[in-house]
């Protein structure tokens, strides 16, 4: 399961969006930054992760739903010495306020780790707040 709906009441509900990983199709985006992979790059590939994200909310609810996009938790696999996480997740930050306008802004966490699933560069979970009618 890629998503789960909590109801609020009101007619609004979070929607809990899982981990969305660096994959363009069938393509892994893999390799560590910044000794594999430049910050720009795995700033494109955070990007390429809220395309996930957003590709998840279109099919449990639709984007035209979301009345604000809540929470971004992204990891990067970052070298023990790397610290510029944030500068790696602008990459989807400023991708979903440029699709989501106001609805887009989020708080956020950006964190680094020596590990992900399948050894992808960022990946990505969300929490949205939406609308059930």
């Amino acid at each position: 399961m890629q998503t789960r709906l909590v109801p609020l009441g009101d007619h609004r509900a979070l929607l809990y969006i899982a981990g969305q990983i660096s994959r363009e199709g069938n393509t892994l985006l893999t390799g560590r930054c910044p000794d594999e992979v430049s910050v720009e790059e795995a700033a494109r590939r955070a990007r390429v992760c809220a395309v996930n994200v957003l590709a998840q909310i279109e099919g449990a609810v639709g984007l035209d739903s979301v009345e604000q996009l809540a929470q971004l938790t992204g990891f990067v696999l970052s070298t023990a010495e790397f610290g510029d996480q944030p500068k790696v997740l602008n990459g989807a930050s400023e991708f979903l306020v440029d699709v989501l306008g106001e609805a887009g802004k989020h708080t956020r966490a950006a964190l680094g780790t020596n590990a992900l699933p399948f050894s992808v560069t960022v990946e990505i979970a969300a929490v949205a707040v939406v609308r059930t009618r």
